[in-house]
C-alpha cells in the first residue's frame, strides 16, 4: 500500500513539474526548486516538497509576474514565451492575408481566352476544336462562344457531357450574335454567316486583355500555351497577330486578284488571329477616309461602306484593309500557326511545316466533310472519335497513322509526315512520355 502510495505522490510532484515548466518555462522551474532545497533542506515527505513548490509558485506568479485581477500579463523575458508571442503575431498577420490562419494569397492562375463564332450547321466542328484545345493544352483555357440562339442550348449540352477531368480545364461563356454598330443583318450575312463577329470582339469583350481568335474548322495540333506566347514577342505597337494569306505570291489570292488595299505582299488570313484587345481599344488607326485616326470601333462601318463593292472575303478583307495602313501594328507568325490546304494542293509550300511540323490545321473550303483532301478529314475524323482520357497514342496517334497510308499518294499526301511528328512531339511534352520504341499494331 505504501508502495501504491509513493508512486502516487511521485505522479503528482511530476505533473506539478510540467504545469511549472509549461506556465514558466524549464529555467524558472528549476529555479524554484533549487529555493525550495535551499529552504528545506531535508523535507520530511515527498508532498512537503510539492506543497512548498506551489506555494512559491503562487507567489511569484501575483508579484513577480505582476498579474492581478483584470490585468493583462507583461511579456515574458523567457525566450520560450517570446517565441510563443511571435507566432501569434504571424498567425494574426497571415489571417488578414488570405482569411485564414497560416495560408498565403496563392498568385492567380493564368488562364487563356479562346474566341469562336459559330452559326448554322457549325455545332460539330466548333465543339471538335475544343476538344482539340484541351487535349493538348497545359493553362486553363475560357472559352468565348459566340453563336445564334438555337445553338446555345446544343453548346452547353456538349460541354457539358465530358469527364470531370476535362471540365475541370476549362470555363465558357455563351453569348448571342450582336453588332455594335451599323446594320445587323447586313453585318451578319457578310461573306459567311456570323463571320464578322470577330470585328467586334474588342468592343464586346471589354474586360478581356488578350484573346485568341479561330475559326470553326481549325484544329489544335499542339498546346495553345505556345501559340499564347506568342504575345510576350510584341513589340510596344504590335495589337495583333496573323499568317500570311500565302507563300509564293505569283499564286496568292490577294496579289493576283484583289481589288483592295492589303498587308504586305500576300495578305494575311484572319482564320487564326491573336489579339491584344487592350491595345487595339487603345489605338487610333490611320485610314485613307480621314486624316485623323480612329479608334477601332468608329473605323469598322465607315470602312465597310467605303468598300464594300470591292471585297470578296468580307471581315478578312477588312482586316487587311486596315494592316495595310497600320502595318507597324501587325506581328505575323510563319504559315504552321494556320495551315491550310493552299499550303499544299499546289505543291509544298510551308517549309516550316516540313521542317518543325503543323502546329494549327485549318480546314477550309470543306476539306473536312468531303474527299477532296483526305489527309485532313483523316485528322478531323481520329479527333472526332477519340475518346476523352484514353491514352493519347493507343487511341489517337496509331490510329492516324494507319488510316494515312491511304492518302500519300493524294493531294497534301505529304501531310502524314509533318503532322505526325507533330503530334507526337506534341504527345510527348504534354504527357511527359519518354522517347522509346513503340509496338506498331500489325496492318
Amino acid at each position: 500500500m505504501r508502495i501504491h502510495c509513493k508512486l502516487f505522490v511521485i505522479a503528482v510532484c511530476l505533473g506539478v513539474f510540467l504545469l511549472l515548466y509549461f506556465f514558466g518555462g524549464y529555467s524558472a522551474a528549476e529555479q524554484l526548486l533549487k529555493e525550495v532545497k535551499e529552504d528545506n533542506p531535508s523535507p520530511s515527505a515527498p508532498s512537503e516538497v510539492v506543497h512548498k513548490v506551489a506555494s512559491k509558485f503562487t507567489y511569484r506568479k501575483h508579484h513577480e509576474l505582476n498579474v492581478a485581477a483584470g490585468e493583462a500579463p507583461k511579456e515574458r523575458k523567457n525566450g520560450n514565451s517570446i517565441n510563443r508571442v511571435a507566432n501569434v503575431n504571424t498567425k494574426s498577420r497571415l489571417k488578414t492575408n488570405g482569411g485564414r490562419p497560416g495560408s498565403r494569397r496563392a498568385p492567380a492562375e493564368e488562364v487563356m481566352h479562346l474566341a469562336v463564332v459559330a452559326c448554322g450547321n457549325r455545332l460539330e466542328e466548333t465543339l471538335i476544336m475544343v476538344k482539340s484545345a484541351l487535349l493538348f493544352s497545359v493553362k486553363k483555357i475560357k472559352f468565348h462562344i459566340f453563336a445564334e440562339d438555337p445553338l446555345a442550348a446544343h453548346f452547353e449540352k456538349g460541354l457539358g457531357q465530358w469527364p470531370r477531368s476535362i471540365a475541370a480545364k476549362f470555363q465558357h461563356q455563351i453569348y448571342p450574335i450582336t453588332f455594335s454598330v451599323g446594320n445587323q443583318e447586313e453585318w451578319k450575312k457578310l461573306f459567311k454567316p456570323c463571320a464578322a463577329q470577330r470585328l467586334f470582339l474588342p468592343v464586346i469583350l471589354k474586360e478581356v486583355d488578350s484573346l485568341l481568335y479561330v475559326d470553326t474548322d481549325v484544329l489544335f495540333l499542339r498546346p495553345m500555351d505556345d501559340i499564347w506566347a506568342f504575345l510576350k514577342e510584341f513589340n510596344s505597337t504590335q495589337l495583333a497577330a496573323m499568317a500570311p494569306e500565302h507563300e509564293v505570291p505569283k499564286i496568292g489570292w490577294y496579289s493576283r486578284f484583289a481589288r483592295h488595299p492589303f498587308y504586305g505582299v500576300t495578305g494575311v488570313n484572319s482564320g487564326v488571329m491573336l489579339m491584344n484587345l487592350t491595345r487595339i481599344r487603345s489605338t487610333m488607326f490611320k485610314n485613307s477616309m480621314i486624316p485623323d485616326g480612329l479608334s477601332w470601333e468608329d473605323l469598322l462601318h465607315p470602312l465597310y461602306q467605303k468598300y464594300k463593292n470591292h471585297i470578296t472575303w468580307g471581315d478578312q478583307d477588312l482586316l487587311n484593309i486596315i494592316f495595310h495602313y497600320n502595318p507597324e501594328c501587325l506581328f505575323t507568325f510563319p504559315c504552321l500557326w494556320n495551315y491550310r490546304p493552299d499550303h499544299c494542293m499546289y505543291g509544298s509550300n510551308c517549309k516550316e511545316a516540313e521542317e518543325e511540323g503543323v502546329s494549327i490545321l485549318h480546314g477550309n473550303r470543306g476539306v473536312y466533310h468531303d474527299d477532296k483532301q483526305p489527309a485532313f478529314k483523316v485528322i478531323y475524323d481520329a479527333i472526332r472519335d477519340f475518346p476523352l482520357e484514353d491514352n493519347l497514342f493507343q487511341s489517337l496517334f496509331y490510329p492516324i497513322q494507319t488510316k494515312f497510308l491511304d492518302t500519300v499518294n493524294t493531294l497534301c499526301g505529304r501531310i502524314p509526315q509533318v503532322f505526325l511528328k507533330q503530334v507526337e512531339k506534341t504527345m510527348r511534352n504534354v504527357y511527359e512520355l519518354k522517347v522509346v520504341r513503340h509496338v506498331r499494331p500489325h496492318h
